[in-house]
C-alpha cells in the first residue's frame, strides 16, 4: 500500500479501535479527541492523496483545492461487475475509471475523457507502460489544430509540461495500437470533463497510483 494511503488507513484504524469506554462517555478526557473529531477532513485527505511529490524524475505539484472536486478523489467504492479482479473499467459518461478489486469493490478515480466523437470504446489491453513518456500528437490532431500541434510533430520529451504527465498506459486492440492512452495531465482542472482528443486523463498522483498497481497486459474495458 502506498505511503499516503497507509497513513490514512492508520487514522481510520485508530478511530475504529478506540476503547468502547471512551466512545460511550458523554465527556472526553483531556487530550483525547472524540471519535467524530478524528475523521479526516476533505482538506486532510486531499493533502494525503494529492500533495506534492518530490521523489519523481520531475516534480509533481500538489493539486490545488480550488481545482479538486471531492467526487473526483480516489477512493474504494462498492462496484458490481462481472469483470475479473485487476480489470480497468472506464465509464466515460460518469467520468470515472475503476480498478476492479475483490469482494465487490473497486478503486475509483476521477478522469477526463474524449470529446464526443473522439473517444475510444470497447476492450483493449495495456501493451506497455511508460514513466514520464514522450508525446507526439497524431496526424489527425495536427490536421485539426496545426497552430497548436504542428510544432510538436517531431515529439516532446517527457517532463512537467508534457501533456501525458507522469505516466502513460498504451492501449492496444488485437495487437494494434489504438493510439489511445490512459495518462496523467498537467491540467488537473480538466478532470471530470470531456476535453481530450480521445485519451483518458488522470491527475498525476492518480495515474502514478494506478501505474504501480497494474501490470502490462491488463484488460481495459471502455464502456460505450
Amino acid at each position: 500500500m502506498p505511503l499516503r494511503l497507509r497513513s490514512f488507513a492508520r487514522t481510520l484504524t485508530f478511530a475504529i479501535f478506540l476503547p468502547l469506554g471512551v466512545a460511550a462517555c458523554a465527556t472526553t478526557p483531556p487530550g483525547v479527541l472524540p471519535v467524530a473529531d478524528i475523521t479526516p477532513s476533505i482538506e486532510q485527505l486531499a493533502a494525503a492523496r494529492y500533495g506534492a511529490i518530490d521523489t519523481e524524475k520531475f516534480p509533481v505539484p500538489a493539486v490545488s483545492l480550488k481545482q479538486l472536486k471531492q467526487r473526483n478523489m480516489r477512493e474504494l467504492v462498492d462496484y458490481a461487475t462481472d469483470q475479473p479482479v485487476g480489470t480497468v473499467v472506464v465509464d466515460p459518461k460518469g467520468k470515472y475509471l475503476y480498478l476492479v478489486q475483490e469482494g465487490g469493490k473497486a478503486l475509483r478515480y476521477g478522469v477526463g475523457v474524449g470529446k464526443a466523437g473522439m473517444e475510444f470504446t470497447g476492450t483493449a489491453k495495456i501493451a506497455y507502460k511508460r514513466e514520464w513518456p514522450r508525446w507526439t500528437p497524431t496526424q489527425d490532431m495536427i490536421a485539426r489544430s496545426p497552430e497548436k500541434y504542428q510544432q510538436w510533430a517531431g515529439g516532446m520529451e517527457g517532463g512537467a509540461r508534457n501533456p501525458l504527465g507522469a505516466r502513460a498506459l498504451y492501449l492496444f486492440k488485437d495487437g494494434k495500437d489504438t493510439l489511445y492512452r490512459i495518462h496523467g495531465t498537467n491540467e488537473p482542472w480538466s478532470i471530470g470533463q470531456a476535453v481530450s482528443s480521445g485519451c483518458i486523463r488522470m491527475m498525476n498522483q492518480d495515474v502514478i497510483d494506478l501505474y504501480d498497481r497494474i501490470p502490462d497486459g491488463s484488460k481495459v474495458v471502455v464502456l460505450g
